[in-house]
């Protein structure tokens, strides 16, 4: 039960921390059209999950309830993989194609960047 709590916890914390780092990222793009809020999310919220599993699964660093309410709780609830789909398909059928391409490659590809350097940035910190 406990470990239920702090996941629920760490997905109201993430949920909100989603909606100003993302509300933040979109306004500096001052794009209308294309969703930077959600790749700066996506590539933020890879980085962490990458730096944090290094610690709590090959460190042994993070303890298990501390690994659930970090990477289930807050990271759950503040990456936006479900925004990111909603907008690709918003993007095809507005017929932006090339924008639509973009945030795919975008989110794909430096999402697992994203996670590789926190991965590597871990593994360092931590040798």
């Amino acid at each position: 039960m406990r470990t239920l709590f702090l996941i629920g916890a760490g997905g109201f914390v993430g949920s909100i921390l989603r909606y100003l780092v993302s509300g933040y990222a979109q306004q500096l793009s001052k794009s209308i059209q294309f969703p930077f809020g959600t790749l700066a999310v996506n590539i933020l919220g890879c980085a962490l999950v990458g730096f944090l599993a290094e610690l709590a699964d090959q460190r042994s660093v993070i303890t298990g309830e501390t690994r659930a309410f970090l990477i289930v709780g807050i990271l759950g609830g503040f990456t936006t993989f479900s925004a990111f789909g909603n907008e690709t398909m918003n993007l095809l059928r507005d017929g932006e194609l090339w924008l639509a391409c973009g945030n795919i490659v975008g989110h794909t590809v430096l999402g697992l960047g994203a996670v590789w350097l926190g991965y590597s940035t871990a593994y360092l910190l931590w040798k």
